[in-house]
């Protein structure tokens, strides 16, 4: 149980909620925002002292059964009660390091999509595997380092120099709303992981704008469906973003495409030809 955490959490659900949210009378004015403690406690069916000392983090852990009466109340998303239960240790966690080993199946399924560009990702957005196609429309990991090969880290911490900053993707401030939250779920279920905890803490002190949606402890991110690179050497190429779940390895396997015969595919077939180093021509 994170006890710290978990009445942030509980606190940042419980002042964005007004009172007409849940069915109450907006009364007098109110000197905070969202409802008051006591008011999630009666709703939740227990008792404010109890509630008051979850939020403070002095409470012990609170059964299925409080969690769930705590959801109702708050108005929590299943995404956001799953990580409520994940953050009192009510639900199974994993609590060694995350995994960064690719299965032979899914590196070889990577070479069997000449025309879509994938790359496998680990919970905290480090780009495991890739294809050729990938490495020609985003970068050539092989050349980095892995720590150089995080999508996070690359999103708020841009390389000196970069011209394309998150190689020019038009959904970059979408991203890294959607990183935040992952990070945050990423950190419930490996709290003692070092890699997880030092990514969080290098962000947190580096980046204000990290910073600052962390404080928000949204857990619940739009799907990304489509996005825009913009490519130095063919211009920009818009394609489908679908992510599969590796459940077994906690991964993701990152597919870009578009539509057949479409001028995107066109742009990416001259991307095979060009290869790793396409990055290096100039339109």
């Amino acid at each position: 149980m994170d006890k710290q955490e978990l009445g942030a959490f509980l606190r940042s659900r419980r002042e964005r909620l007004r009172p007409w949210d849940v069915g109450l009378p907006a009364g007098s004015r109110r000197r905070t925002p969202g409802l008051r403690r006591e008011e999630v406690a009666v709703l939740a069916h227990i008792s404010t002292e109890y509630y008051v000392r979850l939020e403070q983090g002095r409470a012990p852990r609170p059964s299925s059964e409080v969690l769930a009466g705590i959801a109702g109340a708050l108005r929590l998303t299943d995404a956001e009660s799953d990580h409520l239960h994940v953050l009192a240790g009510t639900a199974p966690s994993r609590t060694g390091l995350h995994r960064r080993d690719v299965r032979p199946s899914i590196l070889a399924l990577l070479e069997r999509l000449p025309q879509t560009a994938a790359i496998v990702t680990s919970a905290v957005f480090e780009v495991l595997a890739w294809n050729d196609l990938a490495a020609a429309l985003m970068e050539d990991f092989s050349r980095l380092a892995p720590r150089d090969r995080n999508l996070v880290r690359l999103a708020f911490l841009p390389r000196e120099h970069s011209e394309t900053p998150l190689y020019g993707v038009s959904d970059a401030t979408e991203f890294r709303h959607h990183a935040v939250m992952t990070l945050r779920s990423t950190l419930a279920r490996y709290p003692n992981d070092p890699e997880v905890t030092g990514l969080v803490d290098e962000l947190r002190s580096s980046s204000g704008e990290f910073a600052r949606l962390w404080e928000r402890h949204d857990v619940q991110a739009a799907a990304m469906l489509t996005k825009t690179f913009h490519h130095p050497a063919v211009g920009p190429i818009t394609v489908d973003c679908d992510a599969l779940t590796l459940t077994d390895r906690d991964q993701h396997l990152v597919l870009y495409s578009a539509p057949p015969g479409s001028p995107d595919a066109e742009a990416l077939a001259l991307l095979n030809v060009l290869g790793a180093e396409a990055r290096d021509y100039q339109r």
